[in-house]
Formats: C-alpha cells, structure tokens, sequence
C-alpha cells in the first residue's frame, strides 16, 4: 500500500476518534480520551440499568454508568422512536462503551460492551405482543466466550410467563449463561421460580431496586448459570443514581 494512502488512513482513524467514533480504546488513548476499562482481564463487570429512555437526567445517568465501568451494560428502556438508536449510540459513546444491539427487534432492551471485548453472535429478538400493551424485545450476545440475554419483562403476568418460556427454552443454553434485566416481578413470583429452576440468583439478599427515591421492590435481577463464579454483587445507590432514573441498577463481578 503507498505511504500516502497509509497515512491518509492513520489520519482519518485519528480524526474520527477524537470525535468519538471510534471504538478501538488504544487509538481513542492516543488523542487523549478517558476510556474505563477494567482492571482486571480475569474479570468481566456486568451492569444491569433500566434507563427510563434517559428521560429524567441523561447527564446522571452517563455518570452513574461512568463510575461504575462495567465491561458488559444490559439496558432497559432505552431512548426509542425516530432518533432512539442515535440517542443510544450516543450514550454508549459518553460512557466509553460501543451499542453491539441497539433497536430494531430489541425495542425494550439494549446492550453495551467496552472496547476490547470480543463480541458474537449479538442479534436482536422481537418478542410477540400479547397483551396489546408494550412491543417488547431481547437484546442477546455473546462476549468473551459468555452469552448475555438482556429482557425487559412484561407487567401483564400471563405475557410476561409466555415471553419468559420462550426466552428460556430458545435462547438458554445450560452453561456460561447470564440473564439480566427489569422482571417487573417480585422475588417469589413464578418468573423467579422459572429462572431459578435453571439459574442462580447473582445477588439473593440484595437490596429493592425500585422506585430509585425510596425503593422497595427488587424486580432488577442478575442470574448466572451454575458453571459462573460471581463475586461483590451490590444495588449501586447515591445522589446520581436518585436522578438519572426511575430503577437503581445492579452490578456483579463475573470471574473467568
């Protein structure tokens, strides 16, 4: 390849990174951006977030997401109509992960990767409405060799039960599997039975995860299938969190 042309490239590279479109961290470190990574390659941070379509204060909510430098972000209610996938993309952008499925069939759902991280299979699936209410999707990858399933539940149970049962019998396999996302159900209720009949409770004794001001409910879950070593689970909370959204979000430690 000429000199020139490999140079107009570098220079092309370099360009789009320092606007923030491009994903590569060793190229955005070059011009000087603030990339979270972990600290650890052994381990994989996992975040669950359901955003409320970054409603209420994006700013909050980026830095909520920020602090926390998860490898792997299963989002709930993301930013949808015309300009939701580019309001996404954006997020993803000011919290130094890229979108790996992001509208489309995942409607409800979206999942969000940091650099670095080797990512497969990432494919969105429309789930059939039932209830006449919310269009509701699943966003699905895998990362590192594990398979994410991102859900955002139904609040009619029996649509809930039925999305439920399909999730987990087409899109489950038995082993290095986590599930994660808004249940919009209490811990007891037959979606839990269903998901701990095949998976583990990441955080069994964690804190209510909703409402974010003063929450009572944990309906946010993280479940890891047995072959999965978890470790410092925790509901994140502060002054940021209060803000950003109507859900307090869940993290967990995955150890390879």
């Amino acid at each position: 390849m000429p000199p020139a042309l490999v140079g107009g490239i570098v220079v092309h590279t370099l360009v789009l990174a320092r606007h923030g479109r491009c994903e590569d961290p060793r190229v955005r470190w070059l011009v000087g951006q603030d990339v979270p990574v972990s600290s650890d390659a052994g381990r994989l941070r996992v975040m669950t977030y359901n955003v409320k379509g970054l409603q209420l204060s994006r700013p909050d909510a980026v830095a909520v997401v920020r602090a926390a430098a998860p490898d792997v972000l299963g989002v709930q209610e993301p930013p949808r109509g015309l300009l939701g996938r580019l309001r996404m993309w954006r997020f993803a952008r000011a919290v130094g992960l890229r979108t790996v499925v992001n509208g489309r069939g995942a409607r409800t759902t979206a999942l969000l990767v940091a650099p670095g991280r080797v990512v497969a299979a990432a494919r969105a699936l429309r789930l059939p409405p039932l209830s006449g209410r919310t269009r509701r999707g699943v966003a699905m990858a895998t990362v590192d060799g594990i398979r994410f399933v991102v859900v955002h539940l139904s609040l009619v149970r029996d649509e809930r039960a039925a999305h439920l049962s399909d999730i987990l019998r087409d899109h489950v396999p038995g082993a290095r599997t986590v599930v994660l996302g808004d249940l919009n159900e209490l811990p007891g209720g037959p979606t839990w039975s269903s998901l701990t009949g095949l998976l583990l409770d990441s955080d069994p004794d964690g804190g209510p995860t909703f409402p974010a001001l003063e929450p009572l409910h944990r309906i946010d879950a993280i479940l890891v299938t047995p072959d999965l070593r978890v470790s410092a689970p925790h509901v994140v909370s502060g002054p940021d969190v209060l803000r950003a959204s109507d859900h307090r979000p869940l993290i967990v430690d995955l150890n390879a």
